[in-house]
């Protein structure tokens, strides 16, 4: 029998009283499950309404988590689905390999990384996650379990990247590790005083790192618009290292010291207290060592458990837009107008430089261009700031993260991600009584019972 609770996305918005069922072998599904519409939870690490379900079934997958094989030689891992980054790291960072895509949180499962396909620092050198996977099984609605690769079930592969979980459930997966010799980071700061000096920056040194991405100054206006702190990095090699770090080069993180309590007063956060703060991260970014652990690098968060706390019992929501490389810098400029001139207050602005997508994703949220991501607090007003955005970015030719929305409207979703029929037509195949949904599916009406296609 299900446990009836209120659950929410990372973002705590929106939330939803829903049946969570703790997903343990493959014949539950048919057994147990009937009478409820379905959607797989890994983490929760997704900022909105991907995985909650309104009075409806949500199956718990972190008991999906053995380690099924691993060769020595390719460095391709076979796990189930409910494994997470931190286990791979923990376990296969001794040994010299690495997760080949990381993003912001190592607390994220395996299937959660495909169901979002998701992306980290070096996507302009390394792709999404789709680029690492050489299959998955999945669990369908009729109680079958499938195979899928690029050549074997072609169409589920490619449309369950970005999927959102909406096409079954992901039992394993076999993925590619990085082989490494130290699990530290050579990488360099680059204080930048404007946003085309940070444009700039990032094309003089695209070429030359793995990885980069920029933090901006969400309160800087007029002149100083964009300016902040690029950092840059690549594995390092154990010459690379100091005295210091030499002695244990495959050093593993160990679990955060602190944690957010409980939810932090909405007055906390307001433009004098974040002043403060990015006058902070601009010295402390900017200070930073030539070398730095992966938990620096590429998971700062991760040091404060529950941090989402900070943003108060209304929540927030992360809004993430990619625009063409093309007339990029009049864009990104101009949104950045629109939100450093509203009544809204950003938090925590990051901003990268994507490579090429994978077209044959119908979903995947990455292209060629420029990326930013802004956390908002959840105040009167927001949805109208995010209206306008939308809109913005549909003229500019861009489209905003799947993975974090809980605003978008049915109809911008369409203009955003104009292959949605291609989704739509695996959905029919492998999903014809539409078992699978979520708040997010119905809100954008991206199930084919709903569409109006």
């Amino acid at each position: 029998m299900p446990t009836s609770n209120t659950i929410s996305g990372w973002g705590n918005f929106p939330k939803a009283k829903s049946n969570l069922y703790n997903f343990r072998i493959e014949n539950d599904l048919l057994l147990s499950y009937s009478d409820d519409y379905l959607i797989p939870r890994g983490l929760g690490r997704s900022y909105g309404d991907q995985a909650i379900n309104l009075n409806q079934g949500v199956l718990l997958t972190q008991n999906l988590n053995r380690l099924l094989d691993f060769d020595e030689e390719t460095g391709i891992l076979t796990c189930e689905a409910g494994v997470s980054l931190a286990e791979i790291i923990h376990i296969f960072s001794p040994r010299g390999w690495f997760p080949m895509i990381a993003p912001g949180t190592k607390y994220v499962t395996v299937g959660g990384a495909i169901a979002n396909d998701i992306h980290g620092k070096g996507h302009h050198i390394d792709g999404s996650f789709v680029s690492c996977v050489t299959e998955f099984t999945v669990l369908l609605a009729d109680g079958s379990v499938v195979t899928a690769s690029r050549s074997e079930n072609p169409d589920l592969f490619w449309s369950s990247f970005g999927g959102l979980g909406l096409l079954g459930i992901i039992l394993s997966a076999s993925i590619r590790l990085r082989k490494i010799e130290t699990t530290f980071f050579s990488h360099q700061s680059v204080r930048v005083n404007s946003l085309d000096h940070l444009l700039d920056s990032i094309d003089e040194f695209d070429k030359e790192y793995n990885y980069s991405v920029a933090w901006v100054d969400s309160l800087a206006r007029g002149s100083k618009l964009g300016k902040g702190v690029l950092t840059l990095g690549n594995h390092a090699s154990k010459t690379d290292l100091a005295t210091d770090f030499s002695h244990n080069p495959l050093k593993v993180s160990e679990p955060p010291k602190f944690a957010v309590p409980f939810e932090l007063p909405a007055a906390t956060l307001n433009k004098v207290s974040v002043k403060i703060l990015n006058t902070f991260l601009e010295l402390l970014q900017s200070r930073s060592k030539s070398v730095a652990h992966y938990e620096e690098f590429f998971f700062p968060l991760d040091k404060v458990s529950n941090w989402n706390r900070g943003y108060g019992k209304k929540g927030f929501i992360q809004y993430q837009f990619v625009v063409p490389l093309e007339n990029g810098r009049k864009n990104i400029r101009s949104l950045l107008q629109e939100i450093v001139n509203s009544d809204q207050t950003p938090f925590l602005n990051v901003l990268k430089k994507f490579g090429k997508g994978e077209e044959k994703c119908p979903l995947s949220f990455p292209f060629e261009g420029y990326t930013f991501a802004i956390d908002f607090p959840v105040r009167k007003g927001l949805n109208l700031l995010t209206k306008k955005l939308d809109e913005l970015v549909v003229d500019y030719g861009g489209r905003i993260y799947l993975g974090k929305d809980a605003m978008l409207d049915s109809n911008t979703f369409r203009q955003m991600y104009p292959k949605y029929h291609t989704w739509l037509e695996a959905k029919r195949k492998y999903d014809p009584a539409n078992l699978f949904s979520s708040n997010l599916s119905r809100r954008l009406k991206i199930d084919y019972c709903s569409s109006n296609s």
